[in-house]
């Protein structure tokens, strides 16, 4: 009798050896290779798959007959819903993913007990027990409606029988590292398991018009734990951000086949759960000292205008290497800026160890957080406040010049419901008397850091 052929497959990049080595030299990694068989009698699957199937009957867009309008499922949560596209879709499958001990259980038992009131919901626990699922919902009140049901399983195959049965209009899966199928030997959480299991029961999904969230672990890099794939074979990604000890949450979309990837939602953790932050500004300014080295900058979270303090400190540095440190803005942005106010302005920071901090725990992404940046640094080191009620916003080039950005009507408005009286911005965006136009970073130090 002939031996099945087998390969060797990488658990960590997906990579094919035809034998065992202790080292996949594509991604670096030890003992990742496992084995698995890859056709019957010496036949490749390529080989068998290029002598069967059948031809596809093609249609005309003409002929296809248009769907009513599906309805969606609101969460209960209206800025989720707006960072969703409106709710969630029937047969469309959501990926959840963030740090541990962020919120995610905390927040989708809270969507299932407010989905629950109007259609049967599943939530599936591959990492906690009944009990302790009970526990937390008891904390949250999502213990008393009936169409709520739990189950704790890691079998894939179970989960999609389950689904396909169409019992639940939603089922939540918690989380999908934790599954495996019963005919592939490797580990939960490796390639091939989470590659398959997501294909099976993404396909349950489609088939009985149900609607998946799964939750997804992330590397101590932040990105999403496994293959690259299985963001491609979501609907849609969804990336829970922030302090996991406090601060502001927010959930935003980095991919959505159903709306726009342009909305965030910002939460703050309650003893009751998560709860919408409805005036962020507010809260992230009440505590502010105006000093030196303190910069209120008007940013953006998805398309929501947020005012936010940008707080300096610049002192001698007492070693050879000057040290430079940012919390919640990116490190080598910052080195390129001091760069700029090196090269364009009369700042010497060279001996100076800066420290950024982005106040209230929010992780900056817009370039129009440059400037603010720029003016928190030269005022931490000339010793001089920038005025109490000035906000500041605009993107900074390596020409020390400040560029246009998007969202400039939003940024004021936000800034005059909270009474200030000036915005410093890009000069093409000068277009009434609150905005004060500078053209470079020099002459916005020299004019506005007193």
């Amino acid at each position: 009798m002939a031996r099945a052929k087998t390969q060797f497959i990488c658990q960590n990049c997906g990579v094919q050896y035809s034998k065992w080595t202790g080292k996949c030299e594509n991604c670096g990694e030890w003992n990742t290779l496992v084995e698995q068989a890859v056709g019957d009698m010496g036949k490749s699957v390529v080989a068998r798959a290029s002598s069967s199937g059948t031809v596809l009957k093609a249609q005309s867009f003409r002929d296809i007959a248009s769907e009513a309008a599906v309805e969606r499922m609101k969460t209960g949560i209206g800025d989720l819903d707006d960072v969703l596209g409106g709710g969630i879709l029937s047969g469309g499958v959501i990926l959840l993913a963030g740090q541990p001990g962020i919120g995610k259980s905390t927040l989708l038992l809270q969507v299932t007990n407010n989905v629950a009131r109007s259609v049967p919901v599943l939530y599936v626990s591959g990492e906690e027990s009944t009990s302790q699922v009970k526990l937390r919902a008891e904390r949250l009140g999502a213990d008393s409606d009936e169409q709520l049901s739990f189950a704790a399983s890691t079998s894939a195959d179970n989960i999609a029988a389950t689904i396909r049965s169409g019992a639940h209009r939603l089922v939540i899966i918690d989380s999908i590292q934790t599954l495996s199928l019963t005919d592939i030997t490797s580990a939960p959480g490796t390639v091939s398991q989470i590659t398959n299991s997501s294909n099976v029961i993404i396909r349950a999904a489609k088939e009985s018009g149900t609607a998946i969230i799964l939750v997804g672990h992330v590397t101590k890099e932040g990105s999403i734990a496994g293959p690259k794939v299985l963001e491609h074979l979501v609907d849609v990604v969804l990336q829970f951000e922030g302090d996991r000890y406090g601060g502001f949450k927010v959930v935003r979309a980095i991919k959505n086949r159903y709306g726009s990837t342009a909305e965030a939602a910002i939460f703050e953790m309650h003893e009751t759960g998560l709860q919408v932050v409805e005036n962020p500004s507010a809260v992230l300014l009440a505590e502010r000292q105006n000093s030196d080295g303190s910069v209120v900058l008007a940013t953006l979270e998805g398309t929501r205008s947020l005012l936010v303090e940008i707080q300096a400190l610049v002192n001698p540095t007492n070693f050879g290497y000057p040290k430079r440190t940012a919390s919640g803005f990116d490190i080598n942005r910052l080195n390129l800026l001091i760069a700029v106010l090196e090269r364009r302005t009369k700042l010497n920071l060279s001996d100076k160890d800066i420290y950024i901090n982005v106040v209230g725990g929010l992780k900056l992404q817009d370039q129009a957080a440059d400037l603010a940046i720029c003016m928190a640094i030269a005022s931490a080191a000339a010793g001089r406040k920038v005025d109490d009620h000035t906000v500041v916003f605009g993107e900074v080039g390596l020409g020390g010049e400040v560029r246009s950005v998007i969202g400039v009507d939003k940024r004021v408005a936000e800034a005059k419901k909270l009474g200030f009286t000036r915005a410093l911005a890009p000069k093409g965006a000068s277009k009434n008397s609150f905005i004060s136009g500078v053209g470079d970073i020099r002459q916005a130090l020299i004019d506005y850091v007193t």
